[in-house]
């Protein structure tokens, strides 16, 4: 698939998303409307205590399959970057768990993101928050000039994955650390799926392969890679997310039972690098 015919579906999907967000809709990587709120990737990923303080907005338009900030284990005073920020959610809890002395930068490609993010940003009155346009493909920010580099269900939405984990590691300081929440495939997946388009921005045909996702990690150059399921999905999970495309047959929602999941991938960048 051409990278630039995904990123631009994808910027378009989430341009629809934020405006739905808005409104007061919520909806899984643009999953259809009637998946809101009972999305079994989205749902019940932070706690009333997490969601308490932040903008009603900003809980509405997380479209991620995870909660990489509360798995992060993000310290006072660290430098935090969240790859694809959507509408702020994870950067404004990063913010409060890095304190004042720390920051939470959020880069995102899609402009209705953006102002939805900063419109949450100063809603929630958090001060140590920066919001930048980019392609995650191309992070905007200097090497070495971050300690955390974190992301929601977005990895799996990019056509140039390599890409991505390289400058990841590019912009993480010398023992700095990846902690992403993603979809990932175990074992094969129908090509069908793999060759639908509008799946890209859907959570789910972009996803890699686990062995596949550990070796770009390593070929990137991180060590202490660890992968960890946080939900698995199964026929019916499935059958949900397909319901508006044409692959929702009995028979096709057979052939990838359990092979898609949630899944919080851990990584370091060595103490010491060239």
């Amino acid at each position: 698939m051409d990278a630039q015919a995904i990123r631009e579906l994808v910027k378009e999907k989430y341009g629809e998303a934020a405006a739905r967000a808005k409104s007061g809709g919520s909806s899984c990587c643009g999953a259809s409307p009637a998946l809101m709120n009972v999305d079994p990737i989205t749902s019940n990923l932070y706690s009333d205590q997490e969601r308490q303080g932040l903008p009603a907005d900003a809980v509405a338009a997380s479209l991620g399959c995870g909660n990489p900030t509360a798995l992060a284990e993000l310290h006072a005073g660290e430098t935090v970057l969240d790859l694809g920020s959507g509408g702020g959610i994870d950067v404004l809890l990063s913010a409060k768990r890095v304190g004042p002395t720390g920051k939470a930068y959020g880069l995102d490609m899609t402009e209705e993101m953006l102002a939805l993010a900063r419109e949450n940003q100063r809603t929630a009155g958090v001060e140590n928050v920066e919001f930048l346009k980019g392609e995650i493909e191309h992070i905007p920010l200097p090497d070495r000039s971050v300690d955390v580099i974190i992301s929601n269900c977005v990895v799996n939405l990019s056509g140039e994955k390599e890409r991505v984990l390289a400058e990841a590691f590019r912009v993480l300081r010398p023992g700095g650390r990846l902690a992403l929440s993603d979809i990932v495939v175990r074992g094969a997946v129908p090509s069908e799926i793999r060759r639908n388009l509008e799946l890209w921005a859907g959570c789910v045909a972009g996803a890699l392969e686990e062995t596949e996702y550990r070796d770009l990690l390593a070929q990137a150059g991180f060590i202490e890679i660890g992968m960890e399921p946080t939900r698995i999905y199964h026929a019916n999970d499935v059958k949900e997310l397909l319901v508006s495309t044409d692959l929702s047959s009995e028979l096709f929602v057979a052939q990838v039972e359990g092979k898609f999941m949630s899944a919080f991938i851990r990584a370091k960048k060595p103490a010491s690098t060239v």
